[in-house]
């Protein structure tokens, strides 16, 4: 018996459809340093993003996401990162529960838009191995001070009439190489801690129009700061320099230089951390131009230490009091500075020296119950996160990527 030649076409085709498509579905879309993303997993990402409702071009998106993980579990491999099924499904639980569902439940949903559970699970196998990978890196480099609460608090009280003085830089990131580049030239900013180094820093990188002025803004509303670094320009202290802070293709660092309140009155300070140097000479002309030197010399509390190097341990005295405590010369005096500004009109008791005095930092009484464990975790997540962008820009820059 002869078979005619378009039905046995059709059979043939209908016999080889499922190997083609199982051929398409592992057919390689990507390379990340040899490893390869096939287009089921893409597919399979694109369908996940949708479920989830995320925004924008999720072709884009998944890929993105896709070499991100690549790099991440490599480099956590690498490091010996294991992550057991048990934690797999731990984590599963606690990504279901955010849609107030259980990780049957949420894995029921997400089937019925089309995502296989197993992608589920290797989408949170990824993320817990690159936590547990940066956690271990950087979890030393991130610890939040007291004081560094005590200021969050304090600026964290602030009302709607509050405004800060700040110099911006923001450095270009569009492609990998680019993020990784400005990611080490922001982390060097950051760490040169001087008004003049940033002012300069700014004048020579920066992309923004505030550049030529050294990076220095206009007095502006605390409402008014977008959310991706108000409150990390909110934790600092005048003179201080953010981390680096990761915007869509830009790396941001920020100087606070003052914050002022108006439209309330100014909270009343519990304590005051402050600096006293004691100039020999009392009010004499050599011991007033020494405290003009030290002005001109220091633009912190720390920068005191520096000065008094080398001479006798009572000259140079920091301390944190209560400010029903403080001798009251000594409160009216520090009462009219701001956080690191300076005034040399005292003397000790006997006025043989000249008191150099600079307020280091005041701690407010907060108007309202204050969870510190909460906001000691959002500042140590925002440096983790910081760190963990900064990483992975680096691994992206160093790695060979290859799209069909």
């Amino acid at each position: 018996m002869t078979i005619a030649r378009p039905t046995f076409i059709l059979a043939l085709a209908l016999a080889l459809a499922p190997a083609a498509a199982y051929c398409d579905a592992i057919e390689p879309v990507a390379r990340v340093n040899g490893q390869v993303i096939t287009q089921f997993e893409l597919d399979q990402r694109i369908l996940f993003l949708r479920a989830l409702n995320i925004p924008g071009d999720l072709d884009e998106n998944a890929m993105e996401r896709l070499v991100n993980e690549r790099l991440q579990a490599d480099a956590a491999r690498r490091a010996g990162i294991n992550v057991s099924d048990s934690d797999v499904l731990t984590g599963m639980e606690e990504f279901a529960a955010r849609s107030d569902m259980s990780s049957e439940q949420f894995v029921e949903a997400i089937g019925r838009a089309g995502v296989a559970r197993e992608s589920f699970a290797d989408f949170v196998r990824a993320g817990l191995a690159w936590r547990r990978l940066v956690s271990g890196l950087f979890s030393a480099r991130t610890q939040v001070s007291d004081a560094e609460i005590d200021r969050a608090v304090a600026l964290g009280s602030l009302g709607s009439g509050a405004r800060v003085l700040v110099s911006e830089i923001f450095l270009p990131a569009e492609t990998p190489e680019q993020q990784a580049a400005a990611r080490r030239l922001a982390q060097e900013i950051s760490g040169r801690g001087t008004a003049s180094g940033f002012a300069d820093a700014a004048r020579r990188y920066s992309a923004a129009a505030s550049a030529r002025r050294g990076g220095r803004q206009d007095w502006v509303p605390v409402d008014s700061l977008p959310p991706a670094y108000r409150n990390q320009i909110l934790s600092l202290s005048p003179g201080e320099i953010t981390d680096p802070i990761p915007l869509p293709n830009a790396i941001a660092v920020f100087l606070l230089h003052g914050v002022e309140e108006s439209g309330r009155p100014r909270e009343v300070p519990l304590s005051v951390d402050y600096a006293s140097y004691l100039i020999p000479g009392g009010q004499n002309e050599a011991a007033q131009e020494r405290a003009r030197e030290v002005a001109a010399r220091v633009d912190t509390c720390d920068d005191l230490y520096g000065v008094a190097a080398g001479q006798p341990e009572d000259r140079l005295r920091r301390e944190t009091v209560p400010v029903a405590e403080l001798r009251s010369d000594i409160a009216s005096a520090l009462e009219t500075l701001d956080e690191n500004e300076v005034s040399a009109s005292l003397l000790t008791e006997d006025g043989e020296a000249l008191i150099f005095l600079m307020l280091c930092s005041r701690t407010i009484a907060a108007t309202e119950d204050v969870d510190r464990g909460a906001i000691r975790q959002r500042l140590f997540n925002q440096r983790l996160a910081s760190y963990a962008e900064s990483y992975l820009a680096e691994l992206r820059a160093q790695a060979v990527i290859e799209f069909k």
